[in-house]
């Protein structure tokens, strides 16, 4: 089968199911942290994230099948005064994984940083997911410092 990705179209039956069954996959996974999207999120994601002007919603399928999903989300540089563009989420369903879904997927979510003048893109991975961080490193990503003395930077979070 031929991979191909697509931007998102929220108002599309097909796209709107495959978001939610994507995101849904990937939260029950370990990496997501194990635990299915909640009954609120399954009926209101795709409408909120339709809703906001700056997030970029790519679908992967796999000839007709949706296989991969990335989110993100537009937002600011202060020190390079420019645009940035944070992938938020980025899922390959077990059973397309190892046929370069994620790389297409961070390869199209780039070219669309590019035509917006972003100055980059960011993501998060955690430390133990080291399949995604070596798609991530080979897609040219790396931790985050601004001075080699102080380390790289931590992502921290404080659930509200």
């Amino acid at each position: 089968m031929t991979v191909t990705i697509h931007p998102a179209d929220y108002a599309e039956p097909l796209h709107a199911a495959a978001i939610v069954d994507l995101l849904d996959q990937y939260a029950r996974d370990p990496m997501g942290g194990g635990k299915p999207l909640s009954e609120t999120t399954r009926k209101r994601l795709v409408a909120e994230l339709d809703a906001r002007p700056n997030v970029v919603t790519l679908l992967a399928f796999d000839g007709p099948v949706p296989a991969g999903l990335l989110i993100s989300f537009e937002g600011f540089s202060t020190f390079a005064c420019k645009p940035l563009l944070n992938v938020h989420d980025i899922s390959v369903h077990p059973d397309h994984r190892g046929k370069g879904i994620a790389r297409k997927l961070l390869d199209a979510a780039e070219a669309e940083a590019r035509r917006r003048g972003c100055c980059k893109l960011t993501l998060e991975v955690l430390e133990g997911n080291t399949r995604a961080r070596g798609v991530y490193e080979a897609a040219g990503y790396h931790a985050y410092e601004l001075d080699p003395k102080m380390g790289h930077a931590l992502f921290l979070e404080k659930s509200l």
